[in-house]
C-alpha cells in the first residue's frame, strides 16, 4: 500500500463518494429500463430514466466541478483546460436536461445517463485503487483496469449521441428558451455545442485509444533486467528515479553562477511542470558574462558525472566519473568494409517535396526559406557556400564518427553518398548492421565498426551482422578506448546522433558526452557535431526577435487567435518575443522553444550537449551545433498528438515541418560549412560575445524563432486546425443533416 497523506485521503474520499453516487445512478437507470421495456417499449423506458434518478444525477455530475479545482491547485496531474472542457460539456448537458422538459422525455436522455454512469463507476473506482496501491498500471485489479481503458470504445459514442439529442431538444424547448433566452439557447445548443462535438470528439476518442495502448503496454511489460552500465543513481526511496538527479544537475549548474537561484531550485516542488522556469533562469545567468556561461556548463557536466553510476557485470557500482577514468580491460575488434559504388559528383543535393534540388534552384529555394522566416540568413549563407564550394563535398579523406549511426536524423546516408569514411557506432542488433553495411557496400565510401570477434572469423554476412555493434550504456569505456586507438593519424569529426525516449535520452547523451569529451581532449584535431532541437532555449539574433514581434501584431487581431487566448485564459498563443537580457557584450535575445510535454529529461539531455559544445569550443575544438527543424521522424509522429500538431503548425507563419531526408541534407550542408569555413561560429577563432552565441547562428529552425507564438502554446490550436481541415469535406453534409435533425426535433416539419 502506498503511503497516504492528507491529500491522498481526501482524494480517496472524494472519488469514493463520486463512485457511490454514480453507482446509484447506474442501478436506478438499469432498474427503470428493465421494468419499463415491456410496458413502454425501449424508447419509452429510456425516456423514463431521468425522472427516476434526477436528484442523485444532479449531485453526482455537479460534484465533478471539483475536478477542475483539483487540477488547478495541483492535486492531480490533469491539465486544467482539458478538465474544464470535459466537465463543462457535461454541465451544459446537465443544464439542458434539468431545465428542458422535452429533453428529459426522449430516448437520448436515458442513453446519455446510462453511458455517463457506466463510464464513471469504474473510473472513480480505478482512481481509488490507484491511490491506495500507489500504482495505477500494475497493481489495480485487472477487471477494473480493463473497464477503465476499454469501456470508452462503446460508451463515448453512445454518450455523445445522447448528449446531442439533449442539446437539440433543449434548443427547441419553450421552457428552456424562456429561461435562457430563445435565441441564445438555439445558438448554443443547436449550433455551437454540436459543432464543438463534431471537431472535438475524434480527438477525445483517439486520445483514449492512445492512453489504452500505453496503459496495456506498461501493464504487461516484462520486468527490467538488472541494472548494468551507465544508470541513474538510486534515490532516497531505493528507486532509480530521474527527477531528483535531473533537478540536482541543473541546480549545480546554476549554483556556479547564482547560489540564491540554486537554493530556489533545491526547494522547488512539482519539477515536471516547473523545470522550464529554472532553465530560463540558467540561460539568463549565462548571458551575464562568458565566464558565467562556461562555469555553469562545466559545473552541470561535472555533477552529472558524479551522480550517475556505472554498474559492472559483477554488479559492483562506481560513479560514472570513476568508471570513465579507467581504461577498459576488454577490447573490440575492428571491422571495415569499402563500398564499390560509383562516386557521386561533388554536388549538394537536397530532396524537397518530391524534387532533388541542387545548384541555382536550391539557392532559390534557400532564399525563399530565408525570406519567409523558416530559417536564419546565416543558415542560408552556410548552405549556399556549400553549393559554391564543391570541394567541401569531397569526403574521400574525411573520417566521421557517428554515435547512433542509424538515427533518422543522422547524416549517414549523405556521408555514404559522398564517399566519406564513416566509423559507425550503434546497437549490437543484426537488422541495424544489415542495413548500415548494405548501404555502405553500395556506396563509394567506407564503414568501420566494432565487432565482438575477429573479422576473419565471420564466415558469412549473417555472422558479421550478429557480431557487429556495441552498447553505449554498458560499454562506454570500451567504445572510448577503441576510438582513441583507431586510425591514429586521422582527424575525426564525432557526431552525437543517438536518441531515446524519456530518461534513457539523458543516459545516452551522457554516454556520448564521455566519448566526445575524451576524444576532443586526447585526440588532436577532433571536431564535434550536434543537432540542436528547435524546442529548446536559445540565444537568437535581434532580427529574429523583431520578426516575431511583427508577426504577433499581425496575428493578434485575428478572431481565431483572440478566441483561443480567451478560452484558454492566456495559456494558448503566448507571445514568443521576450524582453532582451542585458549582459557583458550587449543585450541578448532568447527564444523559449521548450515544449513542456517533452519533459525535463529531454531538456536536460539537450542541455548537456550545449554544455559540452561550449566547453570544447573554449578549448580550441571546432564545433558544429546548429538548430535543426521540426522533422516528421518516426520517433516523433508515433505520438499522435505531435503528429496532429505538426499537420496544423504551418498555419502559423513561418512554420514548416520537414521530411527527414530534407533535414538530413540541409543539416549535413551546414555541418560541412562549419568544418571548412573559418568564419563559422563553430570555429574557436571566430569571436563571440558569449559562448552561448554558438547556437545563435546557422539556425534552420523551421520557423520556431520567428513565429508570433511560443511553440508550446500553439500545439492545441494546431491540432484543432488539423481536424478542422480534415473535416472540411464533410462539414457540408453534416451541416445539412444537423439542420434537418434539429428542425425535426424543434417541430419545424
Amino acid at each position: 500500500m502506498a503511503s497516504l497523506g492528507i491529500k491522498e485521503l481526501y482524494l480517496i474520499l472524494y472519488n469514493s463518494i463520486c463512485c457511490v453516487g454514480w453507482a446509484v445512478v447506474l442501478a436506478g437507470g438499469i432498474k427503470t429500463l428493465a421494468l419499463g421495456v415491456e410496458e413502454d417499449g425501449l424508447d419509452g423506458s429510456l425516456s423514463n430514466i431521468y425522472a427516476a434518478v434526477s436528484d442523485i444525477l444532479i449531485y453526482s455530475q455537479t460534484a465533478a466541478l471539483m475536478e477542475i479545482l483539483h487540477s488547478a491547485v495541483g492535486l492531480v496531474r490533469s491539465p486544467v483546460l482539458v478538465t474544464a472542457m470535459q466537465v463543462g460539456s457535461r454541465i451544459a448537458a446537465l443544464l439542458a436536461i434539468v431545465f428542458a422538459p422535452s429533453a428529459q422525455d426522449q430516448f437520448g436522455a436515458g442513453v446519455m445517463i446510462l453511458s455517463w454512469a457506466s463510464v464513471e463507476v469504474p473510473r472513480y473506482a480505478f482512481y481509488v485503487s490507484a491511490i491506495i496501491t500507489g500504482d495505477a498500471t500494475k497493481k489495480t485489479p485487472f477487471p477494473l483496469f480493463w473497464l477503465r481503458y476499454s469501456l470508452f470504445a462503446v460508451l463515448y459514442p453512445t454518450g455523445i449521441i445522447g448528449e446531442l439529442t439533449v442539446f437539440f431538444a433543449a434548443a427547441s424547448d419553450a421552457t428552456f428558451g424562456e429561461m435562457f433566452g430563445e435565441a441564445s439557447a438555439k445558438i448554443v445548443y443547436a449550433y455551437l455545442l454540436p459543432t464543438i462535438y463534431f471537431f472535438g470528439s475524434p480527438f477525445m476518442i483517439m486520445n483514449m485509444v492512445g492512453n489504452r495502448k500505453n496503459a496495456f503496454k506498461k501493464r504487461f511489460a516484462k520486468p527490467p533486467p538488472p541494472p548494468r552500465g551507465l544508470v541513474w543513481p538510486v534515490d532516497e526511496k531505493g528507486a532509480r528515479s530521474s527527477t531528483g538527479t535531473n533537478k540536482a544537475i541543473l541546480e549545480a549548474a546554476v549554483r556556479a553562477v547564482n547560489p540564491e537561484l540554486a537554493d530556489k531550485i533545491a526547494r522547488a516542488k512539482g519539477w515536471r511542470f516547473k523545470y522550464v522556469n529554472y532553465l530560463k533562469g540558467l540561460v539568463e545567468e549565462q548571458c551575464k558574462s562568458p565566464q558565467a556561461a562556461l562555469k555553469a556548463a562545466e559545473a552541470g557536466l561535472d555533477k552529472a558525472y558524479e551522480l550517475f553510476e556505472y554498474v559492472s557485470e559483477d554488479g559492483s557500482s562506481v560513479s560514472f566519473k570513476e568508471a570513465m577514468a579507467k581504461e577498459s580491460k576488454k577490447k573490440f575488434y575492428t571491422g571495415m568494409i569499402k563500398g564499390d559504388g560509383e562516386k557521386k559528383k561533388n554536388v549538394l543535393e537536397v530532396p524537397y517535396k518530391g524534387e532533388i534540388l541542387s545548384g541555382q534552384k536550391l539557392k532559390d529555394t534557400i532564399d525563399q526559406w530565408v525570406s519567409y522566416g523558416t530559417i536564419e540568413p546565416t543558415a542560408g549563407e552556410a548552405m549556399k557556400k556549400c553549393v559554391d564550394n564543391p570541394g567541401w563535398l569531397d569526403l574521400s579523406d574525411k573520417y566521421f564518427v557517428l554515435l547512433g549511426a542509424g538515427s533518422a536524423m543522422g547524416p549517414f546516408l549523405v556521408l555514404m553518398a559522398l564517399g566519406a569514411n564513416v566509423i559507425a557506432v550503434d546497437l549490437d542488433r543484426a537488422p541495424i548492421w544489415k542495413r548500415l553495411i548494405g548501404i555502405a557496400k553500395a556506396s563509394s565510401g567506407s564503414i568501420t565498426f566494432p565487432i565482438k570477434i575477429p573479422r576473419a572469423e565471420c564466415k558469412d554476412d549473417d555472422t558479421l551482422f550478429e557480431n557487429a555493434g556495441c552498447n553505449l550504456f554498458t560499454q562506454t569505456p570500451m567504445i572510448r578506448d577503441w576510438l582513441l586507438e583507431l586510425y591514429p593519424k586521422e582527424k575525426f569529426t564525432v557526431g552525437s546522433y543517438a536518441y531515446l525516449n524519456g530518461a534513457l535520452h539523458v543516459q545516452v547523451s551522457l554516454a556520448m558526452d564521455a566519448i566526445c569529451r575524451d576524444l576532443s581532449e586526447k585526440r588532436k584535431g577532433t571536431s564535434l557535431a550536434y543537432l540542436c532541437t528547435p524546442t529548446d532555449l536559445h540565444l537568437i539574433p535581434e532580427e529574429a526577435h523583431s520578426a516575431s514581434t511583427a508577426l504577433y501584431k499581425e496575428y493578434s487581431g485575428k478572431l481565431y487567435c483572440i478566441l483561443m487566448r480567451l478560452l484558454s485564459n492566456g495559456k494558448f498563443l503566448r507571445k514568443n518575443a521576450r524582453s532582451p537580457v542585458p549582459g557583458e557584450g550587449g543585450n541578448y535575445y532568447i527564444v523559449n522553444g521548450i515544449s513542456v510535454a517533452q519533459g525535463p529529461n529531454y531538456a536536460l539531455a539537450k542541455r548537456m550537449q550545449h554544455w559540452r559544445a561550449v566547453v570544447a569550443r573554449s578549448k580550441g575544438c571546432i564545433i558544429s551545433s546548429n538548430i535543426a527543424p521540426s522533422t516528421s521522424t518516426a520517433s516523433v509522429v508515433q505520438n499522435r498528438t505531435f503528429a496532429w500538431a505538426y499537420e496544423g503548425m504551418p498555419y502559423f507563419k513561418p512554420y514548416e515541418i520537414f521530411a527527414p531526408e530534407t533535414s538530413n541534407a540541409v543539416m549535413s550542408a551546414i555541418l560541412f560549412y562549419d568544418l571548412n569555413d573559418a568564419g563559422s561560429a563553430g570555429n574557436p577563432k571566430t569571436k563571440l560575445n558569449n559562448p552561448n552565441e554558438l547556437f545563435k547562428f546557422g539556425g534552420f529552425h523551421g520557423g520556431t524563432w520567428r513565429c508570433a507564438y511560443e511553440v508550446d502554446s500553439i500545439g492545441e490550436a494546431s491540432v484543432f486546425i488539423y481536424f478542422g481541415r480534415l473535416a472540411m469535406p464533410y462539414v457540408g453534409i453534416v451541416a445539412v443533416a444537423g439542420v434537418a435533425v434539429g428542425a425535426k426535433l424543434m417541430g419545424i416539419f
